[in-house]
């Protein structure tokens, strides 16, 4: 049997294991239950992909991250590993297809949601596979106090009945002490190896910054920072609009957000990637699976929804190892706005079983029918159809995903419906005459039967797999037949899928779910808390009160937060400068930032010295905002 290294070496090109990656893969290796907590970047998947490989069988992964299964099962089909993953959306054949090649076609690894375990056709498959090992990603999912909780994965430790002697691999990159002890509970995990790495980041600076104009700080940090940095919003509009404010100023930028088609996504990556660009503006659906070493700066510009996503997000920053920072810029008004902003979105049973029968009109789905059904889904136009906010309808949605009642994807869908708009012996005609097209035509003609007769959905990736083609080679046929007058061709673009998991029973869909609410809606408060105090409490650390937060304790300040590095400044002589603003105004009359570039003194002893100087009525602030000597 293969060494852990050399298969190491073979298919990732790296030398050695970061610690601890080896002594997780021994323990695997010895059948083990092993819980890991590897903080984002710190490389888990190579934890049960090595062990995996070295042994017989197949590896199941359970996943809650679509995107991130995705791009895990193209990454290992890259290197020659055969890989499948059962997204949602995925009709019964083509399941029943994939289960056989994981059966009978010698693949290693099989990535599904934990939704996929309730099917009990599904599971009875499972049951019959060569499982070699079971990895749980997202592991903090299992725990009702984890911040992305979700009842499916309840289910997972049934599979310890039918798998004994199969080790489990728990892994998460954020979770509480709490969390950690529920997820070992909740798993059934028989005397686990525990993994734990700590939380602290050396080489991260934690920066809050409470200023009035978020723009021209981070204008500052930036041009005194010039490497790949990145910034994080909330939305798609602030993206767009921080870009344009970040142009407008000299930097090169671009942004990344959900609503991108994957060719924009790639494209927009790449500049990035490639530092034809310093700045990607991004909201969270940016950084899965995303390992750029040299980012030096991480700001938000925004109130994180908790601090788990925060701190994953904000150690991307500074992964070689040299200093870097993550900065949270905020103002006063920002803290009100989020509080009010926070309350007004949750949902309660009411509202949640509204917006699921809404939901069910919408895509025309009858009481009792809807299962395993794929719509694409745009959620402005949901919205706008039933006067709804937005923020909390996308906030039920989120929360009958994580039940698993529906899959929400995301992710950029083009939706492509076609009809055939000449006789079916002319479309003949037309095959016999081009035969480079009769594959793709025939495979359409096969899979939809109604395209003579009405405008039918075709589904590009099932269409080229079954005529043996590409996806590009098929959406170009499909656009010249419709240039020949063949087909009438629509295409509409969305910004989200949605796939119904279960019948449409209204009510009784809803109080199945509604006790786990309560509850989340009470951790998701505790969590805005915690986020709030990081942000407000100006007497401790920034590293100490992180690191607190996930159950680590550390005597010593880290030198280098916001809060060390204001504790450790000399003081300002006040005296000092006022002196020199009052040389600096009989020059010229000049506002409160410019007094600061000129001095090169801090903001907040800028705004002190000016407020002697106006209670001794040495200045004067004019209504322009300008200050100028009293005459």
């Amino acid at each position: 049997m293969s060494k852990p290294l050399e298969i190491l070496q073979k298919y990732w090109n790296h030398d050695a294991f970061r610690t601890p990656q080896e002594d997780i893969i021994n323990s695997v290796l010895a059948g083990k239950d092993t819980f890991v907590l590897m903080p984002t970047g710190g490389g888990k998947s190579i934890t049960f992909q090595v062990p995996a490989l070295m042994m017989e069988g197949i590896c199941l992964v359970i996943s809650p991250l679509v995107a991130l299964m995705k791009d895990q099962v193209k990454n290992l089909q890259n290197k020659g590993i055969k890989a499948i993953a059962l997204t949602g959306g995925i009709a019964s054949d083509e399941i029943i297809d994939l289960l056989d090649n994981c059966q009978y076609g010698n693949y290693k690894f099989l990535y599904l949601s934990p939704e996929r375990l309730q099917n009990d056709w599904i599971l009875e498959r499972i049951k019959n596979l060569p499982i070699n090992l079971i990895a749980i990603d997202e592991a903090h999912c299992v725990s009702q106090w984890g911040h992305d909780f979700r009842p499916a994965y309840l289910k997972i430790s049934k599979l310890k009945e039918y798998f004994p002697k199969v080790a489990f691999l728990a892994l998460t990159a954020s979770a509480t002490k709490r969390v950690q002890e529920d997820i070992i509970t909740q798993l059934q995990l028989e005397n686990p190896s525990i993994y734990t790495k700590s939380f602290a980041r050396e080489n991260l600076a934690y920066m809050v910054f409470i200023v009035e104009d978020k723009l021209y700080l981070m204008e500052q940090i930036l041009k005194k920072n010039p490497q790949p940095s990145i910034i994080y919003v909330t939305n798609r509009k602030a993206c767009f609009e921080t870009v344009k404010q970040l142009e407008t100023v000299g930097f090169t930028a671009t942004f990344y957000h959900g609503g991108l088609s994957p060719k924009e996504k790639e494209s927009h990556m790449k500049l990035w990637m490639d530092e034809k660009v310093q700045i990607i503006v991004a909201t969270n659906a940016f950084g899965m699976g995303i390992d750029k070493a040299n980012v030096k700066t991480v700001i938000h510009l925004h109130i994180p929804p908790n601090l788990e996503n925060y701190y994953q997000e904000a150690g991307r920053a500074g992964r070689n190892g040299e200093k870097a920072f993550a900065i949270l810029l905020t103002n006063p008004s920002d803290v009100i706005h989020v509080e009010t902003q926070f309350l007004s979105i949750l949902s309660n049973k009411t509202f949640l079983n509204l917006v699921f029968i809404k939901l069910c009109n919408y895509f025309q789905i009858a009481y009792g029918e809807g299962i395993d059904e794929k719509f694409s889904f745009n959620i402005n136009h949901f919205c706008t159809k039933y006067s709804f906010s937005v923020l909390k309808v996308y906030n039920a949605l989120q929360f009958l995903d994580r039940q698993g009642i529906i899959s929400l994807s995301q992710e950029f869908t083009e939706k492509i419906t076609l009809q055939f708009i000449i006789p079916s012996k002319e479309v003949i005609r037309y095959m016999s005459l081009n035969p480079q097209d009769e594959e793709v035509i025939l495979t359409i003609l096969r899979t939809n039967s109604g395209v003579y007769e009405t405008q039918s959905t075709i589904n590009i990736s099932l269409i080229a797999k079954k005529s043996n083609s590409d996806e590009n080679q098929v959406v170009a046929i499909l656009h010249k037949l419709n240039e020949k007058g063949i087909i009438e061709l629509h295409a509409k673009n969305n910004d989200a899928t949605i796939t119904f998991n279960e019948v449409r029973e209204d009510e009784r869909t809803i109080n199945r779910v509604a006790k786990y609410l309560e509850a989340q809606n009470q951790l998701k408060t505790e969590q805005l808390k915690s986020v709030l105090h990081y942000i407000k409490e100006e007497k401790t650390c920034k590293n100490k009160l992180l690191l607190d937060y996930f159950g680590e304790t550390v005597k010593e300040d880290c030198g280098i937060c916001s809060y060390c590095i204001s504790k450790n400044k000399t003081k300002t002589d006040t005296a000092t400068l006022a002196e020199r603003i009052i040389s600096l105004l009989k020059i010229q009359e000049l506002n409160s930032r410019d007094i600061q570039k000129l001095t090169k003194y801090p903001k907040d002893d800028v705004i002190f010295a000016l407020q002697s100087l106006l209670e001794n009525d040495t200045v004067i602030v004019k209504p322009n905002n300008l200050y100028s000597l009293k005459s």
